[in-house]
Protein backbone atom coordinates (compact mmCIF):
# COMPACT_ATOMS: atom_id res chain seq x y z
CA UNK A 1 0.00 0.00 0.00
CA UNK A 2 2.16 2.62 -1.06
CA UNK A 3 0.04 5.59 -1.23
CA UNK A 4 -0.72 4.97 2.29
CA UNK A 5 2.68 4.42 3.35
CA UNK A 6 3.19 7.78 1.75
CA UNK A 7 1.04 9.67 3.85
CA UNK A 8 1.92 8.01 7.00
CA UNK A 9 5.30 9.88 6.32
CA UNK A 10 4.38 12.54 5.27
CA UNK A 11 2.29 13.21 8.42
CA UNK A 12 5.35 12.34 10.66
CA UNK A 13 7.08 14.94 8.97
CA UNK A 14 4.59 17.24 9.21
CA UNK A 15 4.61 15.93 12.70
CA UNK A 16 8.19 16.78 13.27
CA UNK A 17 7.89 20.04 11.50
CA UNK A 18 4.91 21.32 13.75
CA UNK A 19 2.94 22.57 10.71
CA UNK A 20 -0.36 22.11 11.78
CA UNK A 21 -2.44 23.30 8.91
CA UNK A 22 -0.54 20.60 6.66
CA UNK A 23 -1.06 17.82 9.43
CA UNK A 24 -4.74 18.44 9.49
CA UNK A 25 -5.16 17.84 5.47
CA UNK A 26 -3.29 14.85 6.08
CA UNK A 27 -4.63 13.31 9.04
CA UNK A 28 -8.07 14.05 6.94
CA UNK A 29 -6.64 11.90 3.56
CA UNK A 30 -5.89 9.29 6.42
CA UNK A 31 -9.20 9.05 7.82
CA UNK A 32 -11.03 8.79 4.82
CA UNK A 33 -8.49 5.86 3.63
CA UNK A 34 -8.88 4.22 7.01
CA UNK A 35 -12.75 4.30 6.68
CA UNK A 36 -12.92 3.45 3.03
CA UNK A 37 -10.49 0.63 3.93
CA UNK A 38 -12.58 -0.74 6.90
CA UNK A 39 -16.07 -0.26 5.10
CA UNK A 40 -15.14 -2.59 2.57
CA UNK A 41 -13.98 -5.38 4.54
CA UNK A 42 -10.92 -5.91 2.71
CA UNK A 43 -8.70 -4.01 4.43
CA UNK A 44 -7.22 -2.45 1.26
CA UNK A 45 -7.96 0.58 -0.47
CA UNK A 46 -7.00 0.28 -4.05
CA UNK A 47 -5.28 2.85 -6.01
CA UNK A 48 -8.43 4.15 -7.84
CA UNK A 49 -10.24 4.71 -4.68
CA UNK A 50 -7.50 5.99 -3.15
CA UNK A 51 -7.52 8.72 -6.36
CA UNK A 52 -11.44 9.47 -5.97
CA UNK A 53 -11.07 10.20 -2.64
CA UNK A 54 -8.79 12.76 -2.94
CA UNK A 55 -10.11 13.99 -5.68
CA UNK A 56 -13.40 14.46 -3.71
CA UNK A 57 -11.53 16.02 -0.73
CA UNK A 58 -9.92 18.37 -3.08
CA UNK A 59 -13.51 19.71 -4.50
CA UNK A 60 -14.52 19.73 -1.17
CA UNK A 61 -11.84 22.40 0.26
CA UNK A 62 -12.44 24.17 -3.32
CA UNK A 63 -16.11 24.52 -2.62
CA UNK A 64 -15.97 25.40 1.00
CA UNK A 65 -12.99 28.05 -0.46
CA UNK A 66 -15.65 29.60 -2.35
CA UNK A 67 -18.37 29.73 -0.25
CA UNK A 68 -16.11 31.47 2.21
CA UNK A 69 -14.87 33.67 -0.66
CA UNK A 70 -18.87 34.46 -1.66
CA UNK A 71 -19.67 35.55 2.62
CA UNK A 72 -16.53 37.52 2.94
CA UNK A 73 -14.70 35.09 5.35
CA UNK A 74 -11.09 35.46 3.69
CA UNK A 75 -9.32 34.43 6.88
CA UNK A 76 -11.31 30.89 6.58
CA UNK A 77 -10.80 31.07 2.80
CA UNK A 78 -7.30 30.66 2.80
CA UNK A 79 -7.16 28.38 5.49
CA UNK A 80 -9.09 26.16 2.90
CA UNK A 81 -6.88 27.38 0.33
CA UNK A 82 -4.06 25.84 2.09
CA UNK A 83 -5.84 22.67 2.66
CA UNK A 84 -6.55 22.14 -0.68
CA UNK A 85 -2.76 22.77 -2.29
CA UNK A 86 -1.83 20.37 0.26
CA UNK A 87 -4.44 17.73 -1.00
CA UNK A 88 -3.63 18.51 -4.49
CA UNK A 89 -0.06 17.13 -4.35
CA UNK A 90 -1.43 13.77 -3.66
CA UNK A 91 -4.29 13.94 -6.34
CA UNK A 92 -3.37 11.88 -9.34
CA UNK A 93 -2.33 13.94 -12.66
CA UNK A 94 -5.32 15.15 -14.85
CA UNK A 95 -5.98 14.76 -18.25
CA UNK A 96 -5.38 17.76 -20.76
CA UNK A 97 -8.26 19.49 -22.36
CA UNK A 98 -7.07 17.99 -26.09
CA UNK A 99 -6.68 14.64 -24.61
CA UNK A 100 -10.31 14.60 -23.07
CA UNK A 101 -11.60 15.84 -26.43
CA UNK A 102 -9.58 13.06 -28.16
CA UNK A 103 -10.83 10.63 -25.85
CA UNK A 104 -14.77 11.76 -26.12
CA UNK A 105 -14.54 11.60 -30.23
CA UNK A 106 -13.75 8.20 -30.16
CA UNK A 107 -16.17 7.40 -27.74
CA UNK A 108 -18.68 9.56 -29.82
CA UNK A 109 -17.50 7.55 -32.89
CA UNK A 110 -17.58 4.35 -30.98
CA UNK A 111 -21.35 4.93 -29.84
CA UNK A 112 -22.60 6.27 -33.39
CA UNK A 113 -23.59 9.58 -31.48
CA UNK A 114 -25.59 11.65 -34.07
CA UNK A 115 -26.45 14.69 -31.37
CA UNK A 116 -27.06 16.02 -28.17
CA UNK A 117 -29.74 13.47 -27.17
CA UNK A 118 -27.09 10.68 -27.38
CA UNK A 119 -25.00 12.33 -24.64
CA UNK A 120 -26.13 9.67 -22.12
CA UNK A 121 -24.37 6.78 -24.05
CA UNK A 122 -21.73 8.94 -24.74
CA UNK A 123 -21.21 9.83 -20.82
CA UNK A 124 -21.94 6.37 -19.54
CA UNK A 125 -18.57 5.47 -21.55
CA UNK A 126 -16.37 7.81 -20.88
CA UNK A 127 -17.26 8.32 -17.20
CA UNK A 128 -15.45 5.14 -16.11
CA UNK A 129 -13.15 5.09 -18.37
CA UNK A 130 -11.50 8.23 -17.08
CA UNK A 131 -12.61 8.46 -13.95
CA UNK A 132 -10.12 9.95 -11.69
CA UNK A 133 -8.31 11.40 -14.77
CA UNK A 134 -10.25 14.00 -16.01
CA UNK A 135 -13.61 16.13 -13.93
CA UNK A 136 -16.53 15.19 -14.97
CA UNK A 137 -17.64 18.89 -15.82
CA UNK A 138 -15.01 19.02 -18.02
CA UNK A 139 -15.84 15.52 -19.53
CA UNK A 140 -19.73 16.79 -19.76
CA UNK A 141 -18.81 20.02 -21.80
CA UNK A 142 -16.34 18.64 -24.10
CA UNK A 143 -19.11 16.28 -25.02
CA UNK A 144 -21.85 18.27 -24.67
CA UNK A 145 -19.60 20.86 -27.71
CA UNK A 146 -18.56 17.78 -29.66
CA UNK A 147 -22.16 16.79 -30.16
CA UNK A 148 -23.61 20.17 -30.62
CA UNK A 149 -21.24 21.00 -33.78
Amino acid sequence: MAFMDQINADIKAAMLAKEKEKLAALRDIKSKLLLEATSGGSGEVTEEAAAKIVMKLHKQRMDTHALYMEQGRADLAEEEMFQAKVIEAYMPEMMSEEEIKAEAAAAIAATGATGPQDMGKVMGMLTGKLAGKADGKAIAATVKALLNN
